[in-house]
C-alpha cells in the first residue's frame, strides 16, 4: 500500500496559506512605498502635439488608419 503523500501533491495547509498571504502583503507594502514616476515633460509635449484637436461641434469620428485596419480585419 502506498502512502498518499508520496504521489507528489501535498494538501493545502494553513501554514502555506499564511506564508503566501504574508508575502503578498509585504509585496503590496513595498510597492506602495516606492516613489511615483512622472513622465518627462518632453514626452508630454510630444504626445500633445501628435493628437488632433477635438471637433467644435462634437462627432469626433474620423476614418483613421487604425479604423481602416479594423474594418479590414473584421470583414475577413
Amino acid at each position: 500500500m502506498q502512502d498518499s503523500q508520496a504521489a507528489g501533491t501535498k494538501p493545502a495547509s494553513r501554514r502555506g496559506f499564511f506564508l503566501g498571504a504574508a508575502g503578498a502583503g509585504a509585496a503590496v507594502a513595498a510597492v506602495s512605498v516606492l516613489p511615483k514616476v512622472a513622465p518627462a515633460p518632453a514626452a508630454v509635449e510630444a504626445a500633445g502635439a501628435a493628437a488632433k484637436p477635438a471637433p467644435e461641434k462634437g462627432g469626433g469620428y474620423s476614418l483613421s488608419e487604425h479604423v481602416k485596419r479594423y474594418y479590414k480585419t473584421a470583414s475577413a
